[in-house]
């Protein structure tokens, strides 16, 4: 969903809010992660998740969004994004991606990351190494008087310059007061061109990057994005704030 509005200024006062909201999300996945193992069903990963975030008396930002029934996106090898969480069990060797949001006081907060379940392959590890690497040659460009697509070019580089393909179809977004507010923040693109990234911006940055093609497809369930190839895909996800001193990242 994309905001009718300009991009907005966050004052410091709501910035304190944001930053309040990063911190307990950041702790959510950290408390999450710990919690994957072989056997569990995406069902299971869900339950955990939302005890989380109503342990920390946050909200799940993403139950009832559109319909979408889970507090957690949990999404398997080829899929994407966007994964409802149901039966499927997580086995030895999958590479599971957990995409969880909160809202804390109003303010949204959002972060994702791909981990491997038991032994997975060199190849796999690579795709997580490159995906994660490939978020933060994209935030070192979130700075004052860069330019949007500045993000952008940084992490296609990298992950292309690694063999990999950068799937076109969904970006990141800006984010506060909603889930989805301008910018849409694409994960390729030339340098120098869209915005200019001022102080107080506050941007979700989500590279989502495929061994094969960059091509997508959702599935019959309306929300589960996979490869087209069905090939494995990963997914890496930090909440930015635009700051005087450079990007500060309010989800690690």
């Amino acid at each position: 969903m994309k905001a009718k509005n300009q991009i907005g200024i966050k004052t410091e006062a709501e910035l304190a809010l944001l930053r309040e909201a990063g911190k307990i999300l950041s702790s959510i996945i950290r408390d999450l992660q710990c919690s994957l193992k072989i056997g569990m069903t995406t069902g299971q990963i869900d339950q955990v998740t939302e005890k989380l975030i109503r342990d920390h008396h946050v909200i799940p930002a993403f139950k009832g969004y559109r319909g979408f029934p889970g507090s957690v996106c949990v999404s398997v090898n080829q899929e994407v994004v966007h994964g409802i969480p149901g039966s499927k069990v997580i086995r030895d060797g999958d590479i599971v991606s957990i995409d969880v949001g909160i809202i804390h006081q109003g303010w949204y907060s959002d972060t994702a990351l791909t981990v491997g379940i038991g032994q997975i392959r060199p190849e796999l590890k690579k795709l997580l190494d490159v995906t994660r690497d490939a978020l933060y040659k994209g935030i070192a460009k979130a700075r004052d008087g860069n330019h949007l697509s500045d993000i952008s070019h940084a992490i296609q580089q990298y992950i292309e310059a690694n063999r990999f393909s950068v799937v076109r179809d969904f970006v990141g977004h800006g984010i506060g007061k909603a889930l989805h507010e301008e910018p849409e923040i694409p994960n390729f693109g030339p340098p120098g061109c869209g915005p200019v990234l001022k102080a107080g911006m506050v941007i979700a940055i989500e590279p989502m990057v495929n061994i094969g093609t960059w091509q997508t497809r959702i599935t019959e369930d309306g929300w589960t994005v996979v490869t087209l190839d069905g090939k494995p895909s990963a997914h890496f996800e930090h909440t930015v704030a635009v700051t005087a001193g450079g990007p500060e990242i309010l989800t690690q």
